[in-house]
This record gives C-alpha cells, structure tokens and sequence, in this order.
C-alpha cells in the first residue's frame, strides 16, 4: 500500500475546494437553516501559528460539520488592523503603517490557507479599509444625531511612550500594555459614547445567553456592577484653616457636605475613618498647600488603575486634616483620608470605612492604626465579637448599632436607609460601576472621529456626502505624538454649516470600536447602508462564537452595547449579537534560552535525554540551552509553531487533529513533537484502512453485525461531541472506531464500506484532506465537503451495558457495570452483592433501595 502523502494530498483538496467556491456562504435565502460560525478576527501582527490555529480549527469544525447537518453556513475572515503596533513598526523601521499592515495580512492569510479552513474568502475586509471604516463613520454620525456620542474632559490613563489614552484594560502594573511605559493621569477633552444608558437592559440580556459560559456572563454582570445602597452626606466639622470658610465656593466647593455612596449602610455605625480618591475635589484643594498631600496625589496618578491593580496593591494614605459628623450621630466626627484604592470613577470617588466587615479597609486601618469596630456579628458569637486579620463580610445580626442592633444585614440596609433619608442626610441610590465608553485615542493608524470644530458651530458632523473621512498618506512618524495633529493640510476644513475655517478632528476611535460591530458587516460587506439590514435578519445572531476568555469583558461588552444602540437607530433588528460563545484554551510550549537570555526557536534545539534527565541543545551552534517555562506561543518568545512547519513534517491535519485531541477545548493543550507524531500516525492508520479496502471481499455474518453495530455507536458518539464542543471526546471515540474497523477483518466488503463511508465523514471536520482523499478512494461521487452528515440508528447505537453510580445516603460511593434493561429487582441483588459496596455500608442497615433504571442507584441506609 502506497504510503499518505500530505504534501501532495493536502493542496490538491485545497485546491478542489477554491475551484469549486465550496465555502461561500449563499447571498440569497436557499431554504436551509442557517448557522454563523465566527472566530474573534486576528490582529495582523506577522504571523500565524498553531495557538493562533486552535481557534480557527475549532471553528471550522462546527462550520464543516454544520454544512454536512444541511445547514447553509457563513464562515467568514477579516483583520483587526488598526492600532499602535503598525504606528511603533512604521517608527522602528521607516515603514507606513498602511504597508506594514497590508503586508503582514498577505503573509498570515497564505498561512491561514494552509489550514484548509472552510473561510469564505469572498466576504473578507480589513478594518483599516476606508470602506470598512466609511461604514463606520456613518453609524457613529448616527449615534452622534441621537445623543450617544458626546465630548467631555476626562481623567484618563495616559501613555507617555505611545502617547496615547488606554483603556483601564489596557494598563497592566500601572504600564502600558504594548509599550511597558508608567502610566500617568491626565485631564484631556475626549469623545464618549453613552454606554451607561443600556445598563440595566445588558443586565437583563445576560439571562437570555443560556449558551454563554457562566464565568463570562458573571464577568459581564460584575463589569456592569449594578449595586443598590444609599448616598450619604458627610458635614464637614472641621477642615485646615487654608480652605475657604463659606461653602459652595464654585472655585473650591472643598466646604461642602461629602458626598459618599455605600453599599453597606448597615455598617455605619462602625465607621472609623472617610477615604477619598486622589483627584476628588477636597484632596486636589488640600493638595495645593500641603506638599506631602500633592506627593500622594502624584503617586497615584503614576500608579495601577484598574480596580485588579488597586486591589494587589499595598494599601496607602495620606491624613488630610480634615474630620466629619457621623450622619446618625453629629457629635460623633471620623478623620477623612486620601487612599490609593478609592476610585473616582465608581460612584463619588469617595467612601466610608468600615474595617470590621471590609478587608481593604482593615488593611488600611491596621497599617494607620484607625478604630475597627464590629458591628455585625456571625450567628453564635457574643457581644465581644472581635476581627482579627480577616474581617468579617457574611451575614449576621447588627449589635453596636443603636436602632439597628438585632436585625438581619438586608433588613439593616432598608432601616438605615430610611433614617438618612428622614432626616434629610442621604437617600437610597442605585449605582453602577460601569462609565461611558471613552473611544478617543491621539494616533494615527485608526478610524478618523467624523466631526469638525467650528470657533462659531461647534462640533459639527461631517456631511454624508464626504464620508469616507480618509487618512492621509503623507505623514511622518520622526516625532512624538499624532501625526494627524501636525499635518499641514489634512486637518485644515471649511464648516459645513456657516462656511467658515474649522479644523478636523484629530483623534482616531478606540480599535474596539472597529471589532464592536465587524460580525455584522460580515452579512452583508458591500451593503450601501452600514448594516445590510436584510442579510443581517437571515444572519445573526452569530450562531457560534469562539475566542479567548480575555476579551470576555471588554469586547463582548462592547459589541454587545453597540447591537442595542444600533437596533435602536433601526440599522438592525438582532439586539444580542452572540447566541453561543465558547471560550478556548490556548497552545502552550516549552521556552528554551541561551546563556546569554536569548530565546531559541523550538525547530533549533534538540532535547536529549540521558538517565532520566531531560537536556536540551542548540542545532545551529551546539550551545547548550536551558529548558524554560511552559507557556502560550508568543513570538516574543520564539516558542511558536508554524502551519507551513507541520506541513512539512506531518501534515496539516495532524496538527489539527493533536490541538483538538489532546485536552478539552476550554482548556490548555501543550505543543509535543510526541503528540503531533502520534497524530501523524493516525493519520497513516486511517489511509491505511481507506487504501485497502476491498468492495468485493466476502464476510462472516456475526463480524457484519458487530461492525455494524460500533459504526451506529460511533456516529452517535462523534456527533455527540462536536455538539456538545467535546472535540477531544470525539476524537478518541474516533481513534477507538479505527481500531475496531482494524479489527473485524472477516467483516464483508459491503459492511466494511458503510463503516469506512460513515468514517470519511465523520473525520471531514477534524482531518477535512484525508476525508476527502479517503472518500475519492473509496469511488464515492462528488467531495465528502458535499456529503450528508451519518445518522445513526438508536436501536444500533445503544450500549449493552450501562455504569451505574452507587449512591449511600444521596453520596456516590461505588459504581457498578450492569446489562443495559434490567429491572429493578435484578439490579437490586447485583449490587448488594458487590463487594465495594459492602465495603463502602460498613455493616449499616439498609432501610430502602430506589432504582432508576438504567440511571442510578441510592441506598437509604440508618
């Protein structure tokens, strides 16, 4: 038998599939249901490898094998092309971000097809073609018209290497994400898009996503973070002699009542100290005149500011010299302190601390020595209830707390809030830790705002007729900052409205915009109107969504908010844009370095193994290397693998087949040579059974039934779990089916062919070049890419026998094996005489025994 020959098999299947345009998905309604299957599109960095190819292969196995259910199927590719890394390239190398760009989308979609793919190439655009972002233009122009889009200044985070606003997001350890520059706090006019409006309604869609991850939608529900408390004010009782003395001084309102939220107004009686955040309006006035008060503010303003970095981070404060009457009590007055971990963005950028039953507040008063005072006690404990290092943050009954003692913490909360309100010091508030949508960003390489500033007009937004708003293409990158802002002719415009000198604007929006909406221009690319409104009807929701659980928050937030604000400006009708969303795990590798800390590529060492003790060695010059880490393939690393490596080795559908069957899907698998060549050798042994088989050959009749019989159960276990995204489970139900093929030699031709047919079929998804090499082999007509999916018959496919999990008192203790139909009575006698069993009872009386028959047992024992 001739040996497979990926080499040659895998770009003559490629090949067929282009010349016979088998993965464009129809324009037109045909009558078949219809399945969207989307993989978050790639960033054009350079290069594809096989973390990268995880993703898309998990998608093209729900896509392939959704066209083999009858469905007709949109599969599409772009790139997420704007953003710094093109501007740093075009820096670094003296090259346009535009060619840079382009160049590497050339390079990684050849790689991509390497993949054999199901990708409808015909539907593909970049975010940084002016036709995309045209398009993107025009809804914001929208948005713009309804009141969604406003300019405010704005604290934002602010990259002094990248020059440019990040996201909280986007700034790790208090560094810019890409450039590892410190993070500094600036005041700038930036554009925003009223995200808050939709709070409670993304709220009330997570429940509706039942195919979504749990931990996601949670993300997305603590994200929003919808809370409900009460909004205190604070008098002030005494303050530093330099503050202007008559409160509501509009240039210094630092007299007023502090105004504080809380969600735990049952605490207040336990209240020992204020905190507010570094740029509330009291710290910047005290800051003025106190130098080690200014200090503090500027180190907060170099610091971490996602709320995960204020959280690790030690907790620290500066005394401002001011004291408040506590709202229940006014002859009571508690110190008020600037802190790192108070957020101006969440609620008033000011809080009351309760150390007792807050940990972060307990931190911050054991490192200053501040009163901590239980005022919630677990059930069981005495009035000398005390915390110690951990406070305590579950429920309980209120003591210390005058009117409030003896009442549960939810009835507490409602008491407390009606005395505030009686007495006129606070009011029941609902809250949300989410802000608008802050998409201003001073670059060059990114969709250019549409708007134009007018000395007499305003901001007014550019006509219809002008858009798209291009980037010009002569501009220099030998400086720091916005090119946009210094070029000498692009910015400088005439007011729509009075005909007067205006200027442009200069900011690009935040690439998340341009991947909030992509998936919908995908329906439709060359529609007039931004959202081809009827391809998007028939289209999405996007019916399978695939990609990293690290976008979980901020991009499906975002596209999520904007399916709401664009079906309310009627450019669409689908308000949730994802049905179904998995999260998968990534590739991982060993890293391998140099004495001198340089990384070596995996295809230059070679691992040596002696007594036991694994070595490693460079190929290219002989130098020993260390054996690092196992992490995610990164070029920075260089412990990445290449599409066009394994097609050189083994194949492309041997690389395939090991990331899908190695781990779950949801989980990490780890890149091996041991694990690819094992694949490798599946592959052989499938080809194997394709390329002898012989039509005619007679057979035992026993042998046809049996192999008949593991075909139906095969069919049903491989489509089992490709629905259920148990890739891996199919897989090994697949290497199991091979054998078993192997094995039932005497089997006739006939019966051998039904098996090898449903065979080819079901390794399309996985293995999409050997199903079609094997299905050629076999005489069938036409590609396995057109044929029907196998069906199995439950008759068939059933299991003669059932495990049945043996439970003592609702607890599993045993299992035991059993003929699949027997009664009860039988299935009784079985398992009081298996031995575990009498083990696991230890002589206990058996009061009762409940069979589910074919399910479970339970014992009821004294």
């Amino acid at each position: 038998m001739a040996r497979y020959d990926p080499k040659t098999a895998e770009p003559r299947q490629q090949a067929r599939w282009q010349g016979a345009n088998a993965f464009a998905a129809p324009v037109a309604d045909d009558g078949r249901p219809t399945c969207y299957v989307l993989e978050m599109f790639p960033y054009p960095s350079g290069n594809i490898h096989m973390g990268h190819a995880r993703n898309y292969v998990m998608g093209d196995v729900v896509a392939r094998f959704k066209r083999a259910r009858g469905f007709a199927v949109l599969h599409p590719m772009g790139w997420d092309a704007f953003g710094m890394p093109a501007e740093n390239a075009a820096m670094e190398r003296g090259v346009h971000p535009k060619a840079w760009t382009y160049d590497n989308i050339a390079n990684m979609r050849a790689q991509l097809k390497l993949l054999g793919l199901s990708l409808d190439w015909s539907r593909e655009f970049a975010t940084c073609d002016p036709a995309y972002y045209g398009k993107q233009q025009a809804w914001f122009l929208k948005l713009f018209e309804r009141g969604l889009v406003y300019r405010k200044d704005a604290v934002v985070n602010w990259d002094p290497v990248d020059n440019t606003v990040l996201a909280n997001e986007q700034v790790i350890d208090g560094r810019g994400w890409r450039s590892g520059a410190l993070v500094e706090k600036r005041k700038l006019t930036q554009w925003f898009l009223r995200i808050t409006d939709y709070a409670d309604d993304l709220i009330d869609g997570l429940k509706t996503l039942d195919r979504w991850p749990d931990k996601v939608r949670l993300m997305q529900e603590n994200w929003i973070g919808k809370s409900r408390g009460a909004t205190l004010w604070w008098e002030i009782a005494e303050a530093p002699a330099f503050l202007p003395a008559a409160p509501g001084d509009e240039a210094n309102p630092a007299r007023d009542p502090i105004e504080v939220y809380t969600t735990r107004p049952d605490t207040l009686f336990g209240a020992s100290f204020l905190a507010l955040a570094a740029d509330h309006p009291l710290t910047r006035a005290i800051a003025a005149h106190r130098p080690e008060v200014a200090a503090f503010v500027a180190e907060c303003a170099r610091s971490g500011t996602s709320e995960a970095d204020l959280e690790k981070a030690e907790k620290l404060g500066v005394d401002l010299g001011v004291r408040v009457c506590h709202p229940f009590d006014p002859a009571r007055t508690v110190p008020v302190w600037a802190a790192n971990f108070v957020l101006s963005t969440y609620g008033t950028g000011a809080i009351f601390g309760c150390p007792a039953h807050d940990q972060r507040d307990l931190d911050f008063a054991r490192k200053y020595s501040l009163p901590v005072l239980p005022v919630v006690r677990p059930e069981g404990a005495g009035d000398d209830f005390a915390v110690a290092d951990e406070a305590w943050v579950g429920p309980g009954k209120l003591f210390n707390s005058a009117f409030l003692d003896g009442l549960e913490v939810e009835a507490a909360k409602a008491e407390a809030i009606a005395r505030v309100e009686a007495a006129g010091q606070g009011k029941g508030a609902t809250v949300y830790r989410l802000r608008d949508w802050g998409v201003s960003r001073q670059r060059y390489w990114g969709c250019p705002i549409p708007i134009i500033h007018c000395d007499s007009c305003g901001a007014v937004r550019v006509p219809d007729a002008q858009l798209p708003v291009e980037l010009p293409e002569d501009v220099t990158f030998d400086v720091p900052g916005n090119p946009l802002d210094r070029h000498p002719t692009w910015k400088h415009v005439k007011c729509p409205s009075c005909g007067a000198d205006a200027v442009r604007e200069t900011d690009t929006l935040d690439t998340f915009v341009d991947s909030s909406w992509y998936f919908a221009r995908f329906a439709d690319p060359t529609a007039a109107e931004p959202i081809g409104a009827e391809a998007a009807n028939r289209w999405l929701p996007v019916d399978q969504y695939i990609g990293g659980v690290e976008h979980a928050v901020l991009h499906l937030h975002s596209a999520r908010f904007l399916r709401r604000a664009l079906s309310d400006a009627g450019l669409m009708e689908v308000r949730e844009p994802f049905a179904g969303l998995f999260t998968q795990g990534m590739v991982v590798h060993e890293t391998y370095r140099r004495a001198d800390g340089a990384w070596v590529e995996p295809t230059d060492v070679e691992i040596l193994t002696e007594g036991g003790v694994r070595r490693a060695r460079q190929l290219s010059t002989g130098e020993a290397v260390t054996i690092g880490d196992i992490e995610k393939m990164s070029k920075s690393k260089k412990n990445v693998v290449a599409p066009a490596e394994i097609l050189d080795t083994h194949g492309v559908d041997a690389g395939r087949l090991f990331v899908l069957s190695d781990s779950p899907p949801e989980r990490d698998v780890q890149w091996t040579p041991g694990g690819l060549e094992g694949a490798g050798r599946f592959v052989q042994r499938v080809w194997t059974l394709f390329d002898g088989h012989e039509p005619d050959r007679p057979g035992d009749r026993a042998a046809d039934e049996a192999l008949r019989r593991e075909t139906h159960k095969a069919i049903r276990a491989v489509t089992e779990g490709v629905e259920g995204f148990r890739f891996n489970s199919a897989i090994a139900k697949l290497y199991a089916f091979v054998a078993v093929v192997r094995d039932h030699e005497s089997a006739s031709g006939p019966t051998r062919a039904e098996a090898l047919s449903a065979l080819a079929r079901l390794i399309a998804p996985f293995t999409p070049h050997l199903a079609e090499e094997g299905w050629t082999r076999l005489g069938m007509e036409g590609m396995v890419l057109d044929a029907p999916w196998p069906v199995y018959d439950p008759a068939l496919a059933a299991d003669d026998e059932v495990v049945l999990p043996i439970q003592v008192n609702g607890k599993r203790r045993a299992e035991i094996r059993v003929a699949r139909g027997l009664e009860p009575s039988q299935v009784e006698a079985l398992v009081l005489a298996d031995e575990t069993v009498k083990a696991k009872l230890e002589g206990q009386a058996i009061r009762k025994v409940v069979v589910v028959k074919d399910r479970i047992v339970n014992l009821v024992v004294a």
